[in-house]
């Protein structure tokens, strides 16, 4: 029998792998306390509770950390019109510092020296959960099983852990069907790992489980007014049947539920891990994708130029952190305070169409503008001279002139 070690925390999903690891936690002396995020998954939370303790926690949390993850995470992210290497709205990476704080207030009410976790030690997430509980507890000692020999040279493969859950009487959820890993939350679902971890592998028949197929989707749009203060969505209005939602959680559950109806969000990519390798992922993130749109559209017709010019690298560099695992850094949090800063004026309504896999910006308008009908018409001259043009070509053209007139002077230089 180990000696007792005392109390750890554990981020505990009901799955096979930390179902393993409570069990394999307490064979090390540990008294466990699971803790479950309802985050927006699909899940049986009672199931989940029963089970749990049936494997020997001695207590079970199970945190409806939904809102906060909308308010607090899904909204700056927004705002900053985040995207990783072009194309990932980060669903996982918003949503592990918010899991993982909820893990460290956990461990200060129980009284709990350390946390635990099931994220691989090849993957992005062991540095977003472990950076978040240094963070803010900086004394926290953090358990990660799979970066540990005894654990996984016990455990080399999938069939190891089978054949210790069936040992310990562990239910096992993992069938042949589904040879991939998932991992879902409000924002997004992600799949990996197995037969996708060949790249050229197409997803199969079956794998999409947050929108339908955009070929056998409705035959007609839904058209959705979004309105946004300050760049965050307060409304969503469809106007076909009037629906509207006011609430953050509820409006981007709707969007959701629209999107997925329409087939949209989906993206299959390689993208870089931050430990250094190319991983494939396969994503869909139905309502970040509405609203990374409808956003961008708001900004552009609110924000002056070279303002948005500035807060595009800030945006750039802010996705780079949060992919990372740095939410909670002096530098992401600075970043989070300039983006919120460039929003005060990004108010107004977008109008989209949400069609066989694609979002249609329809129009806009806002009290904020800074478009100017008169000033920007063909029809009508406004409050501007067409021959001032001529000097501002002029003194653009000056620099392009003066480059290409030594550009001539090398070339015939080396052709002599």
């Amino acid at each position: 029998m180990a000696q007792p070690k005392g109390t750890v925390v554990l981020a505990y999903s009901g799955g096979l792998d930390t179902s393993c690891i409570l069990v394999w936690l307490k064979e090390q002396g540990y008294d466990v306390v699971a803790y479950l995020a309802n985050i927006g998954q699909k899940e049986d939370f009672e199931a989940a509770r029963k089970k749990a303790l049936g494997l020997g926690a001695k207590k079970v949390y199970i945190e409806d950390i939904s809102k906060e993850f909308v308010e607090e995470f899904i909204w700056p992210a927004v705002q900053a019109n985040a995207l990783y290497e072009d194309r990932y709205l980060l669903g996982t990476a918003l949503a592990r510092p918010c899991i993982a704080r909820k893990l460290v207030e956990i461990a200060q009410r129980e009284g709990a020296q350390y946390v635990a976790h099931g994220a691989t030690g090849k993957g992005n997430d062991q540095v977003r959960f472990e950076l978040t509980c240094y963070a803010l507890c900086p004394k926290i000692k953090v358990v990660a099983p799979w970066r540990l020999p005894e654990f996984y040279q016990r455990f080399p493969g999938r069939r190891e852990l089978m054949d210790y859950a069936k040992k310990h009487g562990i239910p096992v959820p993992v069938t042949p069907q589904t040879p991939w890993s998932m991992d879902e939350n409000l924002m997004h679902i992600s799949y990996e790992a197995g037969i996708l971890e060949n790249p050229k592998n197409q997803a199969p028949p079956g794998l999409y489980t947050k929108t339908c197929d955009p070929a056998t989707s409705p035959d007609t749009p839904d058209v959705l007014e979004i309105e946004f203060e300050r760049g965050v969505p307060v409304k969503v209005t469809n106007t076909g049947d009037g629906a509207t939602r006011c609430s953050a959680l509820e409006l981007f559950e709707y969007l959701n539920d629209i999107a997925g109806k329409h087939g949209v969000g989906r993206i299959d990519i390689v993208e870089n891990r931050f430990v250094g390798m190319k991983s494939r992922g396969i994503y869909e993130t139905p309502a970040g994708t509405i609203l990374y749109h409808a956003h961008l559209d708001i900004e552009a017709f609110t924000m002056d130029r070279e303002v948005r010019k500035i807060k595009q690298g800030l945006a750039l560099k802010f996705s780079e952190l949060v992919y990372n695992g740095f939410w909670h850094s002096p530098e992401c949090e600075f970043l989070r305070q300039c983006i919120g800063r460039s929003q005060e004026a990004v108010v107004g309504t977008v109008c989209l169409s949400i069609f066989k896999g694609q979002v249609y910006v329809l129009g806009r308008e806002s009290p904020r503008s800074l478009y100017n009908e008169e000033l920007v018409s063909m029809n009508v001259q406004g409050d501007y001279e067409p021959a001032d043009a001529t000097g501002f070509i002029n003194i653009n053209s000056l620099r392009l002139k003066e480059y290409h007139r030594l550009q001539s002077k090398v070339t015939v230089k080396q052709d002599e």
